[in-house]
C-alpha cells in the first residue's frame, strides 16, 4: 500500500524525478531561475545528433514494421519432385532448397568437471596412468637384474612436438582415429550444391541436340562433296537421296534405339532405388526364428507382378527362362468357359518390377507355355481354342513365327499343357501338347509351316476290366497335363479329366504301360521328380496330393490340403521337398525328410482370391505364384524350408561327395519305408 501522511508526496515526487533522470541519458533539464519554484517539473528538450536527418515530430512518431526472413526470393519455387506413391511429379511445398546456412559448426567436447562423465574420464585415465607406471616400474626393474643401465635416467627428455598437426587438428576438431600405416594427413574436402531448374536441364538438352544435328549436317557435306568430286553430279544426287531416306530415322534421337537402352537402364535403375529394401531382403533376408523353431518355416513376401491390361484375367501358366534366372514368363486367360477373351503373354523380369518387358497378346486365352531348354529365346504357347504358337522374344514382334492351322493340324478343343523335347535326326526342332480332345501331339517346326504329328489318344478306362471290349466303346478322354521323365525321354505320364494317370512310351503310341487309380476328379499337374527316375506327383481338384512310384500301382504317400489344389511343384534344391497352392489362397511348402505328415509352411498370399500356379526358381531361393486376380507374387524361402538334411551317423556313415547322389539315396529311402497300400 502507498505511504499515508503530508509527508508522503514530496516522497514520491522526488523518487519520479530521479527516475526519469536515470532512464533518459539524451535528455538534459534546463537550468532553473532561482525565483522559481523548486518543485517545478523541469523543461525536457530532445538532443540530436549532428549527423541525425530532420525529421518532422509525425516522421518521427511513425512505425515501419519489418519482417526479415530466411526465404531468399532468388530460388524458383516451382521444383517438382518424383511422388513414388502417386507415380506422378508434384510440386515441392517445402522448396527446392534448405535456406538455413551453416558458417562455422563444432562438435562440443567440454565437460563440467563436477559431472558424472567427467568423473569417470576422471577415473580412467588415472588407472591408466597407474597401469603404465607399474609397467615402467617392472621393466625398469628387469633391466637392472640382467645387468643393463637403468633406460629411464640415461633417457634424453623430449618434449613436446610443436609441428605435429594432427596435435593441432585436435585442439579444434574431433578427428578420427588413424593407424600407424597413414603418414599423410587426409585431403581436404569441399562440398558443392547447386539447384538445377528445368529450363536449365531442357536448355542443355538443346544445345547437345543441336551439336549432334551440326556434326551430322558436316558429315554428310563432306560425303557430298567426295562423292561429287568423284562421281560427278549425277551420282552425287542419287547418292544424296539414299541419304536422306536412311537418315530420316537416324536423326530422330528420341525414338532411337540408344535412346529406348539408355531410358530401360535408368528405369531399373529407379526401380531399384524405390525398391531398395525390397532388393536388401532379396539378397540378406534370413529369418532369424528358424533357429528356434525346428520343422517350422516362412514366406517372405517380395514383388507383386501386374499390370492394367491383366487384372480382369486368371494366370494360367509359369515358366523360368533356363538362361536368364530374373526372366519369367507368365500366361494369361480364363479357366471359364462364359468369360472367354484375349489372351496375354507377359515375360517380366526381377530386375525391373514396374511394367513386363515383353508383351504378347493372343486371340484366344493362353492356357499353357514353356521356354526352350537350349534356344531359350523360343517360347510354346497353348491356347483355349486349339490354337498352338511359337514366340521368339527378340523379335519384340506381337506375330508369332510359328502358328498352328487347320490345314496343318489344329486342336478342337483347349490345349492345357505343352513341353518341349529334344531335336529330332533331322535337327528339327519339336515339342509335344496335350489337349481336352483327347489328343496328344507332337509339333515339329519345319522351314515354312508348323507340322502336327498325333502321338496319342486318349481312350477311356473303366474302373473294372472284366470286358476288354468297353475300352474301345467308351470314347476319348479328356487329357489335362503329362510330364516326359528326367532320365528316359521316351517314358511320359498323363494326367485326364476323370482322375486317371497313365504312364505311356514314345515307343507304343496305341496302348497304356500302366494305369493309376488314386484321384476322384480332374489331375491337374504331373510332375517327375528331378533326382529319382521312380517318383511322380500328382495333384486334382479332390483336394488330395499324392506321390508315386510309377513300378506300384497305388500311391506311396497321400496328403489332404483341404481345398482344390491348382498346381504343385518339386523343389530344384532337394528331392523331398515341393510345394503347392491351393483355391484358399494359400501356399504350402512339405519336407518329406522333416514331417512326412504335415507342411513346414502354411501361409496365406492373397485375400479373396485363389491360387492357380506356382514354380520354384532355379538358382535362387525364391518361388512365385499366380492367381485369378491376374497378379503373381514372388515370395523367399526361409532357411529351414531350403534345408539340404545331411545323412545322419545313425542312418549310415559320412555323406557322399555327389550331391544328386545324397538327393537320391534320401528319396530311395522313403520309398523303402512307404508301404504302397490301395485307396479305399
Amino acid at each position: 500500500m502507498p505511504p499515508k501522511g503530508k509527508n508522503a508526496a514530496p516522497v514520491k515526487g522526488a523518487g519520479k524525478k530521479k527516475k526519469e533522470e536515470v532512464a533518459s541519458p539524451v535528455v538534459a533539464s534546463m537550468p532553473m531561475p532561482e525565483e522559481e519554484d523548486f518543485y517545478r517539473e523541469p523543461v525536457k528538450r530532445i538532443v540530436r545528433p549532428p549527423n541525425q536527418l530532420e525529421l518532422t515530430n509525425e516522421q518521427l512518431d511513425e512505425e515501419h514494421t519489418r519482417v526479415i526472413t530466411a526465404n531468399d526470393p532468388n530460388i524458383p519455387n516451382n521444383i517438382t519432385k518424383y511422388n513414388y506413391k502417386d507415380r506422378s511429379f508434384k510440386q515441392d511445398p517445402e522448396g527446392p532448397m534448405d535456406h538455413l546456412a551453416f558458417h562455422f559448426q563444432i562438435d562440443g567436447c567440454a565437460l563440467h568437471k563436477e559431472s558424472e562423465d567427467a568423473k569417470n574420464q576422471e577415473a580412467m585415465e588415472e588407472a591408466k596412468r597407474l597401469v603404465a607406471e607399474r609397467m615402467r616400474k617392472e621393466a625398469a626393474e628387469e633391466a637392472k637384474e640382467a645387468g643393463e643401465e637403468d633406460l629411464e635416467a640415461e633417457a634424453p627428455k623430449t618434449g613436446k612436438n610443436q609441428f605435429n598437426y594432427s596435435e593441432r587438428a585436435a585442439q579444434t576438431f574431433n578427428n578420427s582415429y588413424r593407424t600407424r600405416g597413414v603418414a599423410t594427413e587426409p585431403p581436404p574436402v569441399v562440398n558443392f550444391s547447386s539447384s538445377v531448374t528445368q529450363w536449365e536441364i531442357f536448355d542443355a538438352y538443346m544445345s547437345d541436340y543441336e551439336k549432334t544435328l551440326h556434326d551430322e549436317e558436316n558429315q554428310k557435306n563432306a560425303e557430298k562433296r567426295k562423292q561429287l568430286s568423284s562421281g560427278g553430279p549425277a551420282t552425287g544426287a542419287a547418292a544424296q537421296g539414299d541419304d536422306k531416306a536412311r537418315n530420316a530415322k537416324e536423326e530422330d534421337m528420341v525414338h532411337s534405339q540408344n535412346m529406348a537402352n539408355a531410358l530401360r537402364i535408368i528405369e531399373r535403375m529407379v526401380g531399384q532405388n524405390a525398391e531398395d529394401e525390397i532388393f536388401q531382403d532379396f539378397k540378406y533376408w534370413e529369418d532369424l526364428s528358424d533357429n528356434y523353431r525346428n520343422g517350422e518355416g516362412s514366406l517372405l513376401p517380395l514383388w507383386r507382378f501386374s499390370t492394367e491390361r491383366t487384372k480382369r484375367k486368371q494366370v494360367t501358366s509359369l515358366c523360368w527362362n533356363p538362361a536368364y534366372p530374373d526372366l519369367f514368363a507368365v500366361g494369361f486367360g480364363s479357366y471359364e468357359f462364359m468369360k472367354q477373351g484375349s489372351g496375354l503373354v507377359c515375360c517380366f523380369s526381377l530386375k525391373n518390377t514396374f511394367h513386363p518387358e515383353f508383351i504378347f497378346s493372343t486371340d484366344s486365352g493362353v492356357m499353357c507355355l514353356d521356354f526352350h531348354p537350349h534356344h531359350q529365346s523360343l517360347l510354346a504357347v497353348g491356347c483355349y481354342d486349339g490354337t498352338v504358337l511359337v514366340y521368339d522374344i527378340r523379335h519384340k514382334s506381337n506375330h508369332p513365327i510359328y502358328s498352328s492351322s487347320i490345314r496343318t493340324g489344329k486342336h478342337t478343343d483347349p490345349v492345357w499343357q505343352v513341353h518341349w523335347q529334344q531335336e529330332d535326326l533331322a535337327k528339327e526342332l519339336n515339342f509335344f501338347s496335350i489337349s481336352s480332345d483327347g489328343q496328344v501331339a507332337s509339333w515339329i517346326m519345319s522351314k515354312n509351316e508348323l507340322k502336327m504329328e498325333p502321338v496319342m489318344q486318349l481312350k477311356l478306362v473303366s474302373a473294372t476290366r472284366d470286358d476288354p471290349d468297353e475300352v474301345n466303346l467308351s470314347g476319348l478322354a479328356g487329357g489335362c497335363c503329362f510330364d516326359f521323365n528326367k532320365q528316359s525321354e521316351h517314358l511320359f505320364i498323363i494326367g485326364t479329366e476323370e482322375g486317371k494317370i497313365h504312364k505311356c512310351s514314345k515307343a507304343y503310341s496305341g496302348q497304356y504301360l500302366e494305369t493309376y487309380q488314386g484321384h476322384h476328379m480332374a489331375v491337374y499337374a504331373l510332375k517327375w521328380n528331378p533326382f529319382h527316375k521312380r517318383v511322380f506327383i500328382s495333384c486334382s481338384a479332390d483336394w488330395t496330393i499324392k506321390i508315386w512310384d510309377h513300378s506300384h500301382p497305388y500311391p506311396i504317400l497321400s496328403f489332404d490340403l483341404g481345398n482344390a489344389v491348382g498346381d504343385v511343384a518339386w523343389s530344384p534344391y532337394s528331392s523331398t521337398v515341393f510345394a503347392a497352392v491351393t483355391s484358399d489362397g494359400k501356399v504350402h511348402v512339405f519336407d518329406l525328410q522333416e514331417n512326412k505328415h504335415e507342411p513346414l509352411c502354411e501361409q496365406k498370399v492373397v485375400k479373396r482370391a485363389k491360387l492357380t500356379h506356382i514354380s520354384f526358381n532355379q538358382t535362387d531361393p525364391i518361388l512365385i505364384v499366380g492367381d485369378d486376380r491376374g497378379g503373381v507374387n514372388s515370395l523367399k524361402l526361409s532357411p529351414n524350408l531350403r534345408k539340404i538334411h545331411e545323412p545322419r551317423a545313425e542312418d549310415g556313415g559320412v555323406a557322399p561327395h555327389d550331391p544328386i547322389q545324397l538327393q537320391y539315396d534320401k528319396m530311395e529311402k522313403l520309398l523303402q519305408a512307404a508301404d504302397p497300400k490301395p485307396i479305399s
